[in-house]
């Protein structure tokens, strides 16, 4: 009878043990699986706000020159940094360079740069991947002394 008791003592602690660990496997899959639905909603609702700037008229090179911003940096140039820079060009505002992680893997009309490389003086540095606005906004202010914009901010106050 012991050696029942100890054997199902064993088996349900082992299954204790197995429902803990899929616990927190799955809690952590849930919660990047959050992180990315976040991220990729916060995107959607800018980019829809992008297209009702549009469909007033309005320009992004406006909300620069308001500012007095005549030359900027763009950071990330995904999706999002394609569109503003192509939505800047031939517009008074001059991109100088963009910032990205994966500058070696990027071709654009405008030079790419890393963090870890020389940031040059612009006015002002736009930051696209607004869903990690205040980690980059930290560690661009540390390296450059600009004002450093979310793309977001822009938009809603063209």
């Amino acid at each position: 009878m012991k050696k029942l008791t100890l054997s199902l003592l064993s088996v349900l602690g082992g299954a204790a043990t197995s429902a803990v660990a899929v616990r927190k496997v799955t809690g952590k899959a849930t919660e990047v699986q959050r992180n990315m639905s976040e991220k990729h909603l916060a995107l959607f609702l800018m980019m829809n706000q992008w297209v009702a700037v549009k469909q007033e008229g309005k320009n992004l090179a406006d909300y620069f020159e308001k500012q007095g911003y005549k030359s900027i940096a763009v950071y990330g140039m995904s999706y999002a940094g394609e569109r503003l820079l192509e939505e800047l060009k031939g517009s008074d505002i001059q991109v100088q360079y963009g910032i990205d992680k994966n500058a070696d893997n990027i071709y654009m009309d405008v030079n790419i740069v890393t963090m870890e490389d020389e940031l040059k003086p612009v006015d002002a540095i736009v930051v696209t991947p607004i869903f990690f606005f205040d980690d980059i906004e930290e560690e661009l202010s540390q390296k450059i002394d600009c004002p450093i914009i979310s793309l977001e901010d822009v938009l809603y106050e063209v």
